[in-house]
């Protein structure tokens, strides 16, 4: 519940930050050749996937999504963090970044994007904290399914088999 929280809040306060310091569109250089803030909005999805959709629809839908979203995380949290650390942390992780950009959706009905980075004149697409909170969870979280648990098992089966 902290880091979904922590992560929640830091979302929040950066992106208010953003909106009071910024105009929309502005860029500042924080390492040159590399990153900057820059304030953007995004209405649709990751990429901008539905940008184009009319308000209301994309609203409803992205509110829907996010809502059953935080469900499911809620389900798997009680199915695999029960006794696992990484999980858990995983699953916080991306509960709070999707908390945070449907917060955004609520308020304005679109994210607010500001952390832009580049090499030369290649953009990776703007994001901000719940985005990357969302995608250091699921790396943690498929870390954790893919690498570390079949280690685990193997350990265990072994230990049963010479015990």
């Amino acid at each position: 519940m902290i880091i979904f929280l922590l992560v929640l809040a830091a979302d929040q306060l950066s992106k208010w930050w953003i909106i009071s310091h910024f105009a929309l569109y502005e860029s500042r250089e924080i390492i040159p050749g590399f990153f900057n803030f820059t304030f953007l909005t995004n209405n649709g999805a990751a990429f901008s996937i539905l940008a184009g959709q009319p308000a209301v629809w994309r609203q409803v839908f992205f509110v829907t999504v996010n809502a059953i979203a935080l469900v499911v995380i809620w389900i798997a949290q009680r199915r695999f963090g029960q006794g696992c650390r990484l999980y858990t942390t995983a699953l916080a992780l991306i509960a709070g970044g999707a908390a945070g950009n449907m917060v955004d959706r609520l308020r304005f009905a679109y994210v607010v994007d500001f952390l832009d980075v580049y090499i030369g004149t290649a953009h990776w697409p703007a994001f901000n904290i719940a985005d990357a909170a969302i995608n250091v969870g699921v790396a943690l979280f498929l870390l954790n399914s893919l690498v570390l648990e079949p280690r685990r098992d193997k350990k265990t089966r072994i230990h049963a088999s010479s015990a």
